[in-house]
């Protein structure tokens, strides 16, 4: 790292209160629900409008030019002060460092999850900008957008990343019929929420127009809270395949038909998705779900003749997650050829592994060193299961990741938490990381 690092000039109660800004803020949108009682804001609703212009009143009050992009994110911006004694910024059109995450949630969800690296970025902006009496607290070689995608759980849709891929400018038009639960089409919802699907190209931002892509989160798991640390580097976002798989057996009468006559579709399912757990659990850093199982014809004195069931499959590398699911394919085969039944899978999803940048690396090991002193070790690096919006923006920039940890590791649950410390050591370090990257040559 480069010895004309700069260090953060926020004083610790500062630090401490954009803290508890943001687990106000927190609260303040989890009551923006569609669902009393718990937290639900998919894309395109009334309630993505509301945390919307909620976003934009927080980046306005940071200083921030704000707009609503061709996808439904919400943007802000704020020009590079470039040591102006008087602290004077100039707009430009020159490449920004992007921060942010995403405010959709999944159905009854936690109140953290996307929610506060948006607010984390929001709050490092307000740190980094703090008018001192010789000009600006901390002048910046590039402009900061922070901005809030709009759809990266894939909640109402079914498609992940949406809001992210139209900013990387790898939206696809077949999404346009896509359909919610209600019947309604991605095209309908884009126009009935204000929306031109004919401007969808207008997100997109070209690499010469940013500097990085950095985000903090939660850990969705309790890597650092069984390691006793508050933060972690990520190394990499897990690459994935989905598939829709379907067992074909036999329907029969419950009661009439011996056990060697059955072709029971259901149990050779129930041991495909054992032998998921089985070969998963044996692998490092592969993970497998099944997440979805129905039975034909469900009634109860009929011999199930069709399940149908979804498959998860995430790893740390593609070739190895590859591995995995032809060791599962043979397996299926030896199943269902026992049990004198058809298998079939249809793949409806497939992304590949997005490494963080090695400099983005370092600078987030940097940012925790500097927000955790008493450390004599590298920081903690851990490798994300998870998906986030960084997996689109890796097409056009560098993308880094800082995680906070997550007691117990529950996510996507109303019990997700993390704590006011935390997120002060999560801001502390970002702001960090990014003065970091700000002393790097360019």
């Amino acid at each position: 790292m480069s010895a004309a690092s700069r260090r953060l000039t926020a004083s610790p109660d500062a630090v401490a209160a954009a803290a508890r800004r943001v687990m106000a803020r927190c609260d303040e949108l989890a009551r923006v629900t569609a669902t009393p009682g718990r937290i639900e804001r998919v894309y395109l609703s009334p309630e993505h409008a509301r945390v919307n212009r909620l976003a934009a009143e927080w980046m306005r009050e940071v200083g921030m030019r704000t707009w609503q992009d061709a996808a439904g994110n919400q943007v802000g911006r704020i020009e590079a002060v470039l040591g102006h004694p008087a602290g004077v910024s100039r707009p430009s059109d020159a490449p920004a460092l992007l921060l942010g995450s995403h405010l959709d949630t999944v159905i009854d969800a936690g109140r953290f999850d996307g929610i506060a690296g948006v607010l984390i970025a929001l709050e490092v902006v307000r740190l980094l900008r703090v008018p001192t009496d010789t000009g600006w607290a901390v002048p910046l070689p590039f402009p900061i957008e922070v901005v809030a995608f709009s759809d990266e759980e894939g909640t109402r849709f079914g498609k992940a990343l949406l809001g992210s891929s139209a900013v990387a400018g790898s939206w696809n038009d077949a999404w346009w019929t896509l359909t919610d639960a209600d019947g309604v089409s991605l095209r309908q919802a884009f126009l009935e929420f204000g929306l031109d699907p004919a401007r969808i190209g207008e997100a997109a931002r070209r690499p010469d127009e940013l500097v990085a892509y950095l985000e903090a989160h939660i850990e969705q798991g309790p890597a650092l809270d069984r390691a006793g640390e508050p933060l972690a580097v990520v190394s990499s976002i897990a690459s994935a395949r989905r598939f829709q798989l379907v067992v074909e057996g036999e329907a029969r009468h419950a009661g009439g038909t011996p056990y060697d006559m059955r072709r029971d579709a259901l149990l050779g399912a129930s041991e495909a998705a054992l032998a998921v757990e089985r070969v998963c659990a044996a692998e490092h850093h592969i993970i497998g779900t099944v997440g979805r199982f129905e039975a034909f014809p469900g009634a109860v004195n009929v011999i199930p003749g069709e399940v149908r069931f979804s498959l998860d499959l995430r790893g740390e590398f593609d070739g190895e997650r590859d591995r995995v699911w032809d060791v599962l394919a043979r397996d299926l085969d030896e199943i269902m050829g026992r049990r004198g039944l058809r298998w079939s899978a249809r793949e409806v999803h497939s992304a590949p592994a997005v490494f963080c940048a090695p400099l983005l690396q370092d600078v987030v090991a940097a940012g925790i060193r500097a927000t955790l002193p008493v450390r004599s070790d590298a920081a903690p690096v851990l490798f994300s299961p998870a998906g986030h919006d960084g997996m689109a923006l890796g097409a056009i920039t560098d993308v880094g990741m800082l995680f906070l940890r997550n007691p117990d590791g529950i996510s996507h649950h109303p019990d997700e938490f993390v704590s006011a410390g935390d997120v002060a050591h999560g801001i502390r370090a970002l702001a960090e990381s990014i003065l970091h990257l700000a002393a790097e040559p360019r």
